[in-house]
């Protein structure tokens, strides 16, 4: 009787998992469509299809010259730095399906489009798996309701965020479609293995896609471990899966994408050993303890977990011990002063509130709001299990955000899964506004405050009183590389260009010239050069560039940078050459009315 009963429900459960799947992608599809509208509108609008970070710039090289024959192993940018090259830290997983697409479009459409095509297909169909990740968290943690605020707030995110504009094929976009997916599959409290699994590939893929995704993995893995811990049996088939999944895909991702004469090099910026080596270390030690110590108690789960993590612990401290602490720390002082301090997604909560406060909103609320509203429901007692991973995944990247902006948008979307879960809540006790005014407004405050964009919008009027929105603003790279400037550098015989490093991924981008810098810290000595040059007197600075093989400098007097080093040395080579002193030993160029820039060849 039993086996009969069984027999015939166990359709039924696969007839309604079946259904929540459809319902799911239709859901998707009804959200996804106009969210892919609007990227298509927006890319079609823009005036270049290359993105405007200059990490898009930078990766487009990277796959032009993987498929003009550099080698899969070889992320050597031979046009960047010092004689040599730059040794670049960016993963090929990036690489590869960018290079596929502009090869596939390459074969139907011809060269000319390919490239356009590629950079406009990649990151905007990267918005639809998001948008489906993230209904599906929503549905695990609030029903159908919670679904629909998780595709609401997910599509407004996409579509105000420059992550998934068309050309921005750098990571971002990427990472954060993994931590959707690791979310998605933690916030599965029922302890199936598939979840443990996929959210073990998700993890892997993060640390070896960006290092600055090390942190959040780490969170998810101590998520994992301590619900192991406290919940015990009911979670281990997960656990297991998770700490399996995450060893053998980050194996796959170690032994296909880093050189072997590079297994032995402790890097703190890439995939190398020393990710590796804790991430086959803890991964596999936290399968073990779940399988194997599951049953014997909480004292004893922790008991385990304490020996995996001193295993762990060990490891770092034996393979990387300086990947425990910043691993920009050890730049020269001047590069802090006069490059890394003025990245924009390297800035801290201070520097954020002394120079763009009208950001402040944007950038860190809706985590905040978030985290609190996670401490508020663990400290009533409601569904504490569920709230502790989602203050455990949005607190700490808030966290980090403080530390360094870039992460923000992380805080942001992860944000979305418990203020999504108050919405559902807010909704329900407002009764579709029969419950009165109160109820109702604190229902549309909280939907209205959990939308990053209105903060963004709401600090821009701020600080502009009335007056209206700011103009977009115009990248220092924009501002020197004209059309006409860029026409005027192309020209010129292939040669070493010393200019400003925010316009060197441009001109690799553009011609055939190689450049002393680039914003990577990869590129340290070459921008470091270029900023002792400029800060030298006439005399040392002829003596520097007597060194770089007969190069041509690129001044623009709009840039950020040059403007610091000029302010900084009065009577240095670039405060000489803003103030139209040129010295003998440069020659002047000529460029095209009214071009932004100057050009100068060195003469011997």
């Amino acid at each position: 009787m039993l086996d009969r009963i069984a027999t015939h429900q166990e359709p039924q459960a696969v007839n309604a998992s079946n259904r929540r799947w459809s319902s799911l992608v239709w859901m998707t599809l009804l959200y996804g469509m106009p969210v892919v509208l609007v990227l298509v509108a927006r890319f079609l609008q823009a005036t270049d299809y290359v993105g405007r970070d200059n990490d898009d710039v930078m990766r487009l090289v990277e796959v032009r010259d993987l498929l003009g024959g550099q080698g899969w192993f070889d992320l050597v940018q031979l046009r960047l730095g010092l004689e040599g090259g730059t040794q670049m830290h960016w993963s090929r997983l990036i690489d590869l399906p960018i290079a596929g697409l502009i090869w596939l479009f390459g074969s139907i459409f011809g060269p000319d489009k390919a490239e356009m095509l590629a950079l406009a297909v990649w990151p905007i169909f990267l918005a639809v798996p998001l948008l489906m990740v993230m209904g599906l968290a929503g549905r695990r943690i609030a029903g159908t309701p919670g679904m629909h605020f998780c595709f609401g707030l997910t599509a407004i995110f996409i579509v105000t965020s420059n992550r998934f504009l068309g050309g921005a094929i750098d990571h971002h976009n990427v990472q954060l479609l993994l931590a959707a997916i690791m979310a998605a599959m933690l916030v599965d409290l029922s302890g199936r293995a598939t979840s443990g699994v996929i959210a073990g590939v998700a993890a892997a893929l993060a640390i070896a896609i960006g290092a600055e995704t090390t942190p959040l993995v780490a969170i998810v893995c101590a998520i994992v471990a301590l619900q192991w811990a406290l919940v015990g049996r009911d979670v281990a088939r997960a656990t297991i899966a998770f700490g399996l999944s995450l060893a053998v895909t980050l194996s796959a991702a170690f032994f296909l994408t880093v050189p072997p004469h590079l297994y032995r090099v402790a890097t703190c910026d890439n995939l190398s050993i020393a990710f590796y080596s804790l991430a086959l270390v803890g991964g596999t030690v936290l399968a073990a303890s779940a399988a194997f110590v599951s049953d014997r108690g909480t004292p004893m789960r922790f008991a385990a977990l304490g020996v995996s993590g001193s295993l762990v612990l060990a490891v770092a401290l034996v393979v990387a011990p300086q990947c425990l602490g910043n691993p920009l720390a050890s730049l020269d002082p001047l590069l802090i002063e006069l490059w890394l301090n003025n990245v924009a997604e390297a800035q801290s909560f201070s520097t954020v509130l002394a120079l763009q406060p009208e950001n402040l909103g944007a950038y860190y609320f809706c985590g905040a709001f978030g985290s609190l509203v996670c401490a508020w429901r663990i400290w009533r007692g409601d569904r504490v299990r569920l709230h502790l991973i989602l203050i455990g995944l949005v607190a700490a990247n808030l966290a980090i955000a403080l530390v360094q902006v870039r992460a923000m948008a992380f805080s942001n979307l992860l944000a979305i899964l418990p203020l999504s879960v108050l919405l559902v809540d807010l909704r329900a006790w407002s009764q579709g506004g029969t419950r009165g005014a109160a109820a109702s407004l604190a229902y549309v405050l909280a939907l209205v405050a959990a939308v990053p964009a209105v903060w963004a919008i709401g600090g821009t009027v701020a600080s502009d009183g009335l007056g209206g929105l700011k103009t977009e603003a115009v990248s220092n790279a924009q501002s020197c590389l004209t059309g006409s400037a860029l026409s005027d550098i192309a020209a010129l015989a292939p040669s070493t260009i010393v200019g400003p490093s925010d316009i060197g991924a441009s001109i690799l981008r553009h011609t055939k010239h190689r450049v002393l810098s680039a914003p990577y810290h990869r590129n340290a000595e070459g921008i470091l050069l270029e900023l002792k040059i400029g800060l030298a007197t006439p005399v040392e600075a002829k003596a520097m560039l007597s060194r770089l093989n007969n190069p041509v400098l690129v001044f623009c007097a709009n840039d950020v940078q040059i403007g610091m080093i000029t302010r900084r040395e009065p009577q240095g080579f670039y405060a000489q050459l803003a103030a139209n002193r040129v010295p003998d030993f440069l020659t002047p160029l000529p460029v095209s009315a009214g071009s932004s820039i100057q050009l100068y060849a060195f003469k011997p």
